[in-house]
């Protein structure tokens, strides 16, 4: 009879972080900050060595919001994966889509044909998607310190982005609007003046967060020299995004690679120089004002025409009505292509069932969402469904400097400065 060694670890990397400690000079206590906790904006985990108060050593432990978006992308046609990238950081699930089809349009070689309209009403729902996100990271940070106000302003201003989301794309979040070669289908008459009612209110409630905050003594007190990250070190780390321009440091790929048309628009980039959370807050505050700049620019130049590619071989679907049974082809179009047009309705079947092949190749696009450097890496082996698709999550990269910004501060600042970087555990695991 033969035996086997058996290896028991209870604890995982908490057991092993204690072995570590060995016989340290000072009395240690090794904690677990979630993952079930509020703090964590998911599920997030961090493990902590202490010294009395102060963070001896921070790990990140990340993994539990797993969904595997990127292999189910691989079995799904290039349309059907919207439905799929949407879903991973779900504050921006604008942008999500925006960037993949950016990508796939970029191997089909049709970036210089998408319409105009669509190209428009792109960016407007990406910089009301910034601002709705914004305010979640303001509301949020406010709570976990405290500012039960700021929570609850925070997200009552959001619920009327996402009204003004729900009336354009029938969802309030997750919307698979935007489709490779244009937007599923074009706007609902009223929402001019639906955007420019937000364009009324919203400055006056961004002034109220100012007023609450920007001079608060207890929230100053709080944020101000915590989270430190400067320069070099989100240079170093691959951090990007507000956490990256509040270290003085304009980059912003709406300036520096723009896309979309961004080149049309007029906007600043603002910074700030304090390297830590109060100063991360403010540019925040300041970005949302400048999304309201683009977004009024946006509907200054929807002029009317089409809102998807005229290749009837990629644009699918666009001819959409509301119908007893929920939103779907319109009848007219139903009719069009049954009665009248073979062509149309042999690729429309082939659009639904099978889906249209891109070209061999791998590319890469990147935008500017409210986190950072959303990237998204697509690889064609020339069929109907992406051989491989990877997206560059801001949260993922950022999250890597929670260590340095807590390490050597108290365990009380480990929340604010956890905060002040805007996870979304959704794009981390992914």
């Amino acid at each position: 009879m033969t035996t086997r060694e058996v290896f028991v670890e209870p604890g995982q990397d908490l057991a092993a972080a204690v072995a570590e400690l060995g016989e340290a000079p000072d009395e240690r206590i090794v904690v677990n900050l979630g993952p079930q906790h509020p703090s964590t904006h998911g599920v997030l985990r961090l493990i902590l060595e202490l010294d009395g108060e102060r963070v001896v050593e921070a790990r990140l432990g990340i993994g539990y919001l797993h969904t595997g978006i990127e292999k189910n992308c691989e079995f799904r046609t290039w349309t059907q994966g919207v439905t799929f990238v949407t879903r991973a950081d779900y504050l921006m699930p604008v942008f999500n889509e925006v960037v993949y089809c950016l990508g796939v349009e970029k191997l089909l070689g049709i970036t210089d044909r998408i319409p105009e309209r669509a190209r428009v009403v792109r960016v407007m729902l990406m910089e009301l998607n910034r601002i709705s996100s914004h305010l979640v990271a303001i509301a949020t940070g406010g709570m976990e310190l405290g500012a039960l106000t700021v929570m609850t302003f925070g997200f009552r201003d959001r619920e009327l982005i996402l009204d003004v989301f729900e009336a354009i794309t029938g969802l309030r979040m997750n919307h698979g609007f935007v489709r490779p070669g244009g937007i599923a289908q074009d706007l609902p008459p009223d929402t001019g003046s639906a955007v420019r009612e937000l364009l009324r209110v919203l400055p006056e409630r961004i002034h109220e967060y100012e007023q609450l905050l920007d001079g608060n003594a207890i929230f100053k007190s709080r944020t101000i020299g915590i989270g430190y990250l400067d320069l070099a070190g989100c240079m170093a780390l691959g951090v990007t995004g507000p956490m990256l321009r509040a270290t003085g440091l304009p980059h912003d790929l709406r300036k520096t690679q723009p896309y979309s048309g961004y080149e049309d628009y007029e906007f600043d980039v603002p910074v700030r120089n304090g390297c830590d959370a109060y100063d991360r807050y403010r540019v925040r505050v300041a970005e949302m004002r400048e999304s309201l700049r683009i977004v009024e620019q946006c509907l200054d130049r929807l002029a009317p025409g089409p809102v998807m590619v005229d290749d009837k071989k990629i644009a699918w679907p666009a001819q959409l009505a509301l119908g007893p049974d929920g939103l779907g082809n319109s009848a007219e179009h139903i009719q069009t292509i049954m009665g009248t047009s073979m062509e149309a309705l042999i690729h429309h079947f082939k659009l639904v069932t099978e889906g249209f092949a891109v070209p061999v190749g791998q590319t890469y696009t990147a935008v500017e969402s409210p986190r950072g450097e959303l990237g998204c890496h697509l690889v064609s082996d020339g069929g109907t469904r992406p051989y491989r698709v990877h997206l560059r999550d801001p949260s993922f990269a950022n999250l890597q400097a929670v260590a340095a910004m807590v390490e050597g501060g108290l365990v009380a600042d480990v929340i604010a400065a956890l905060a002040s970087t805007d996870p979304v555990l959704g794009g981390v695991d992914r």
